[in-house]
């Protein structure tokens, strides 16, 4: 089991309408791996970590989590998940974290990391609790447990995002843009969490415009360009090596 990678892609096709966003896509993440997903705005990065944990429904290909295969009914545009307690219990392990933090106005910082653990896995609220004051610990907001979001800066809210995250225990954290909404200062605090978080071994995927971020975290990197696989591999060969003109192009833009 233990070298069962945690998500699986195959030929992985993703359309809306006429427009073809995902052209056959592979990619495998094994348990401790940290992949980083970069490319151009439009590439199909955040689509791909979207059909990841099912937030949107893929035309053609395999998803698999830890071994076991996504049931499609249907083809084409019409091709949906066949199995809704199956989708729940993948995303419960896939835990998303978003560019714009998404969280409950109306629920304290605790309140907010609390919440699925307690309403979708049904745990004992006193034991998430627990876990709840340890993860805002992790991710170092421990004292603001009882702010509400709107009294946290960006950069606080989206380490509550994390540790939301974290409180649902998942086997993989998918990061979605998790520094692009923030000033660069602000950045920085969310890219030390998320990089002490790779150093523990977690399975991640990460949709970056930062490269930094991407050479110091991952162990590899895909570059997207117009929904497929230009390129991939360890950062040391693709930030210092680049094999595409693509792949260069890309790295001057963003390097300027």
């Amino acid at each position: 089991m233990t070298d069962t990678p945690v998500i699986e892609i195959h030929d992985l096709h993703k359309s809306y309408g006429q427009l073809e966003v995902l052209k056959g896509v592979d990619l495998v993440a094994k348990r401790g791996n940290v992949i980083s997903l970069i490319g151009s705005s439009g590439s199909g990065k955040s689509t791909l970590l979207r059909c990841c944990n099912l937030l949107e429904d893929s035309q053609q290909g395999v998803i698999r989590f830890e071994g076991e295969a996504v049931q499609w009914k249907g083809s084409g545009l019409d091709r949906h998940p066949a199995d809704r307690a199956q989708v729940t219990r993948i995303r419960t392990n896939l835990s998303m974290v978003f560019q714009q933090f998404n969280l409950w106005s109306h629920m304290t910082v605790l309140q907010n990391v609390m919440e699925a653990p307690v309403t979708v896995l049904k745990r004992d609220p006193k034991e998430v609790e627990e876990k709840a004051r340890h993860y805002l610990a992790k991710v170092g907001i421990a004292e603001k447990a009882d702010a509400w979001p709107a009294q946290l800066s960006g950069g606080q809210q989206q380490r509550a995002a994390i540790a939301r995250a974290l409180c649902m225990e998942p086997r993989a954290l998918l990061f979605d843009e998790p520094t692009s909404a923030l000033d660069p200062e602000l950045e920085q605090e969310v890219v030390r969490v998320i990089k002490a978080l790779a150093d523990e071994g977690r399975t991640m995927l990460l949709v970056t415009h930062d490269m930094k971020l991407a050479a110091d975290c991952s162990d590899h990197v895909i570059f997207l360009h117009q929904g497929r696989i230009e390129e991939q591999g360890p950062p040391a060969q693709l930030f210092g090596n680049p094999q595409t003109e693509r792949l260069r192009g890309f790295l001057s833009a963003t390097a300027a």
